[in-house]
């Protein structure tokens, strides 16, 4: 017998709460452009009511709306890199991999504040789906 989808209400509570934590960053960062939903929506090719059902963190909406609203965000953002495999560095990758590290940094840090926030935030962003990702249901 072919395996039953789960409904959003059977999700453990530590996804329901990180979707609507995306939720809320979608918002913040929507509303930070000044943009309405209906535009999110008809650029997304969704309907303004579904939009307003991804901002109040609804479960039911699918993943692949709420990846394009993280795209809309950020066209550069690749998710695949959350699940990228890690390997173990050797020593001279390791010291290669410390310098970009701290050139990275230092390029952040060294942003505007409003580009600095917007990376933040990307970050942010990236790191509640990996989060999402790690639950115990995938």
């Amino acid at each position: 017998m072919p395996r039953q989808n789960t409904s959003p209400a059977e999700f453990p509570p530590a996804i329901l709460l990180q979707i609507e934590q995306l939720a809320q960053r979608i918002v913040q960062q929507r509303k930070s452009r000044g943009e309405t939903q209906a535009q999110w929506a008809e650029r997304l090719g969704i309907s303004q009511p579904t939009m307003a059902r991804i901002e109040r963190g609804d479960a039911a909406v699918s993943m692949a709306t709420y990846v394009a609203c993280l795209w809309q965000l950020n066209p550069a953002l690749d998710l695949t890199q959350l699940l990228a495999p890690k390997l173990a560095p050797a020593s001279d990758a390791m010291t290669e991999e410390k310098a970009k590290t701290s050139r990275r940094s230092s390029t952040i840090t060294a942003l505007p504040a409003e580009q600095q926030a917007q990376v933040e935030s990307n970050f942010a962003a990236a790191k509640a789906a990996l989060d999402f990702f790690k639950s115990p249901m995938f």
